[in-house]
């Protein structure tokens, strides 16, 4: 798979939905990740992410405009134990739950489905980083409807094992916008991951359009003492 430029990426894409970044920086010494979210809606784009222990929730900017909280207001980011889960709704909460169960992260996920938001029938996006004595692997997954058809849901894990130095993989829910808007088509995408989590943030958010981005999230996880280092960026502040 050819590696691609994720600003380009994204850049070229003004509604790629949510978005899930894994990977290894490129000097091999962390664990790295993102998570976007836009809107178009006014619920939407009407929220922040804020810090909730290990992880991230998402929260209204103004309660007074919050109309739905439906599928918009979850926690993106949960730790369990050397596990790090990144998912683009309440799924993480199930996966977490169902972990601590001694379930694994795709036996977990096959007790969901893609969202319940007809016509586009948002595919559910969702990430692990497992980190081990200086070593770690991570999977992604997928869960969509056949084609905007909700009477089959479609599932894909992707793992991958002993990461590339310099190297992540880049799913979202969207290949752009539409009406219904099209799901994310594929495996995810081959991407490079720089050494500095100042640098990714600010390039990942400026490479996002301008009138649908809402939040981003990163966090590097030193893979030799397990300590984090998160930024978040909101567009309401």
């Amino acid at each position: 798979m050819k590696k691609i430029d994720i600003y380009e990426e994204l850049k070229q894409n003004a509604y790629p939905g949510r978005g899930i970044v894994i990977g290894k920086s490129e000097d091999g010494k962390s664990a790295v990740t993102a998570y976007f979210i836009m809107g178009r809606s006014e619920n939407s784009r009407n929220r922040v992410f804020v810090e909730d222990g290990d992880g991230i929730r998402t929260q209204a900017f103004d309660p007074s405009k919050l109309t739905d909280p439906h599928l918009i207001i979850y926690a993106p980011v949960r730790v369990l134990g050397n596990k790090t889960i990144v998912t683009n709704g309440d799924q993480t909460d199930t996966i977490y739950d169902l972990m601590n169960q001694q379930l694994t992260f795709e036996q977990s996920l096959r007790t969901r489905e893609f969202e319940d938001d007809a016509p586009n029938y948002t595919p559910r996006i969702s990430g692990i980083i497992k980190t081990d004595d200086g070593n770690f692997n991570y999977a992604m997954s997928i869960l969509k409807s056949a084609n905007g058809n909700p009477d089959s849901c479609q599932r894909y894990t992707f793992s991958y094992k002993n990461p590339i130095n310099g190297e992540g993989h880049f799913i979202h829910t969207y290949m752009g916008d539409g009406n219904p808007l099209p799901s994310f088509e594929g495996e995810p995408k081959l991407v490079g991951i720089p050494n500095e989590i100042g640098e990714f943030t600010t390039n990942l958010w400026n490479s996002l359009n301008e009138d649908n981005k809402v939040s981003l999230f990163v966090r590097f996880i030193d893979l030799e003492t397990g300590k984090t280092e998160t930024k978040i960026i909101n567009k309401n502040q």
